[in-house]
């Protein structure tokens, strides 16, 4: 793809962090893949805490021109709504921040993906739960329903959701009702960008199959670049033209 006209703005993309080094080591991946569809595009990386470059960091080699900043989360809350935007706002002035990734159709396609690659000489699981970290943001949390909506509409199967920090039902009391319906194989699609402390929690909920985060299946990077150029609109910049 290439642009007509002025430059295309930088995007900024700022996950929420991890102290595990194979959470940022997945957002690398997914974004080299973003640019990867985009050639020409200046994709940054930057975290809101935990892991390095911080938001502040990359912030300072992006001065002096546009920049839209993906927050690279799943659904709503004070990261994607106010941490993550006030922050940018303050160090580009200009900077416009896009809504987070999820929920989304694309995200779906990634989670049945990730949960397709399960060993396939084992029986297909009875019963799906959707695991998320959780929310204290009642938005945030109806995201996470929203977006096992979506998921069961792309496996054709009901789906209940479960959290594994904040917010409720727990991932692991999800599972148990699934069992107590009958279901003897029991998986969780890992409503996560990247591995880290929640999905070793996910890990202990008692689910069978727990899957790989989403990292940087193509539908994932897909969807950064749909909330780019969502984004960009604002700063009066073309559309990508392919």
């Amino acid at each position: 793809m290439a642009d007509r006209g002025a430059p295309a703005p930088a995007l900024l993309a700022v996950a929420h962090g991890t102290r595990d080094p194979a959470g940022p080591a997945a957002v690398r991946e997914l974004l080299a893949r973003a640019r990867a569809m985009r050639p020409g595009l200046r994709v940054a990386e930057a975290y809101g805490e935990l892991s390095e470059p911080s938001l502040e960091d990359a912030a300072d080699s992006l001065r002096g021109g546009p920049v839209v900043v993906v927050p690279l989360l799943l659904a709503r809350g004070y990261h994607a709504l106010i941490d993550i935007p006030e922050r940018a706002a303050r160090l580009l002035p200009g900077a416009v921040t896009s809504r987070p990734l999820g929920p989304d159709a694309l995200l779906a396609d990634a989670l049945a993906a990730r949960l397709a690659e399960q060993d396939r000489t084992l029986p297909r699981p009875d019963g799906v739960v959707l695991g998320a970290a959780g929310s204290a943001d009642p938005a945030g949390i109806a995201d996470v329903r929203a977006a096992a909506r979506l998921l069961a509409r792309r496996l054709r199967r009901p789906v209940p959701h479960g959290f594994v920090a904040a917010g409720g039902p727990a991932l692991e009391e999800a599972v148990a009702g699934l069992r107590r319906d009958g279901a003897r194989r029991v998986a969780v699609a890992s409503y996560l960008l990247a591995p880290g402390r929640f999905h070793d929690r996910m890990a202990a909920c008692g689910a069978d199959v727990v899957a790989a985060p989403i990292g940087a299946h193509g539908a994932a990077a897909r969807l950064v670049l749909r909330r780019y150029d969502e984004a960009r609109l604002p700063l009066g910049s073309p559309a990508p033209v392919c």
